[in-house]
């Protein structure tokens, strides 16, 4: 339940860490020492081509395509944490975005804000600012950030990162276990400067509230996670998850287990929901060789449910522009990495995945059918001055039945931190 006491939080933590904090005070020694600040520069253009007819109309026009450029930056600043038995710390994310190229065609790209008459903003930002506390090996965090949890996934395929403002609980106390527990209520999508209500399908529900565990042993090489989560008055989820890692000689094999169920919540403001997933990815590595066979398969009336602009990254066949997550969809996924290194190259990568699905309900229409390519090549710089700058280009194509968008995609991204702390 939201209660007075919870909006306070951020103001009160915030607070107890500036009073923390007296000039010259050797407490506050872990706050400035352990700090890290780094600027990211990231350079992003996108190209999006619709095929077959499958373009949409905005504002009476076929758009054809769509296409956008920004430049953006993203200052990330974390301090560590004062001294004493309970230690606090301040972290803020500076997040700006400035578009270099694109128009009307820019709608669709999601790399910035669209205005009423189609045009996309020239520019956007915000900032994020969570206070936190830890005793011992539990932290306590407040405030807005990039969450990144398997139950809620915060998405950064676009220009700036989508963040969630709340409040989290993480402990660590037992050796191999980590719980989480916590509350979001504002939701900051990759592509928008507001803070809006938590949502699912458009459908604004109370607060998200979660909580989960995750157990490692055997040497790290096994993980059971288990989580919880309620978008109050409109779903309710849960996930099981089980990985492992097992050398086998010269090969590595791994395994990605997990099992999703979900159900309408509450006042059920966006109706009777029903999902299940059943997924697994495996993998075999050797040498500079990853392969990699996936299989996801979703029963219910209602596709996979996240918060509005979250990742899909939770599913195996999540990818860079389909989830292949609609009502009773079946697909399969091969895949193949390399590492350059093998042949002298260090820091050059090639991805290539192929994802096939059926048996979906896309648009109204059963036992549709859809596959989708996606290939990867990046380098990042090993030494010299712009030593981790990072460059990935990702190519796509995606068809499916029916009214559903074809697409072929290209997108370049130009990654450069620079470590300011």
């Amino acid at each position: 339940m939201k209660t007075t006491v919870t909006r306070l939080l951020p103001s009160a933590l915030a607070m107890s860490v500036i009073s923390a904090l007296p000039v010259g005070s050797v407490h506050a020694a872990g706050f400035v020492e352990d700090a890290k600040v780094t600027l990211g520069l990231r350079n992003y253009y996108f190209n999006r081509n619709y095929l077959n007819g499958t373009d949409p109309v905005i504002r009476g026009e076929r758009q054809g395509q769509a296409e956008g450029w920004t430049q953006s930056f993203i200052l990330d600043a974390r301090s560590g944490f004062t001294e004493g038995t309970v230690g606090f710390g301040l972290d803020v994310l500076g997040l700006y975005s400035i578009k270099l190229d694109g128009n009307r065609g820019a709608a669709n790209t999601q790399l910035m804000p669209i205005h009423d008459d189609g045009q996309a903003a020239d520019q956007f930002g915000r900032t994020a600012v969570a206070a936190k506390a830890k005793i011992s090996k539990t932290e306590l965090k407040v405030g807005e950030w990039f969450a990144v949890l398997p139950i809620l996934r915060a998405d950064d395929g676009r220009s700036l990162p989508q963040t969630f403002q709340g409040a989290q609980l993480t402990s660590n106390e037992i050796d191999g276990l980590t719980l989480y527990g916590g509350q979001f209520w504002k939701n900051s999508q990759r592509n928008d400067a507001s803070r809006e209500d938590m949502s699912f399908g458009g459908v604004e529900g109370d607060d998200f509230n979660f909580g989960g565990g995750e157990y490692r042993f055997n040497g790290n090489n096994t993980m059971v996670g288990v989580w919880h989560a309620r978008l109050e008055d409109v779903y309710k989820q849960s996930y099981v998850q089980l990985t492992h890692s097992q050398p086998v000689g010269d090969w590595v094999l791994g395994a990605n287990l997990g099992y999703v169920t979900g159900k309408e919540e509450g006042a059920a403001k966006a109706g009777k929901l029903d999902n299940k997933v059943y997924q697994g990815a495996f993998t075999a590595k050797t040498g500079n060789n990853t392969f990699t066979l996936a299989y996801q398969r979703l029963s219910g009336d209602t596709k996979f449910m996240r918060i509005d602009g979250a990742s899909g990254g939770t599913l195996v066949n999540d990818g860079f522009t389909n989830s292949y997550d609609n009502p009773e969809e079946r697909s399969w996924q091969i895949r193949h990495d390399y590492n350059f290194a093998g042949l002298g190259i260090p820091g050059l990568t090639l991805m290539n995945r192929y994802v096939s699905g059926d048996n979906a309900t896309i648009n109204g229409r059963e036992n549709s059918e859809e596959w989708g390519r996606e290939s990867e090549l990046a380098y990042t710089i090993q030494e010299g001055n712009l030593k981790n700058l990072s460059i990935r280009w990702r190519n796509s194509d995606v068809r499916r039945d029916g009214t559903a968008q074809d697409i072929h995609e290209n997108r370049l991204i130009i990654n450069y931190p620079l470590s300011l702390l």
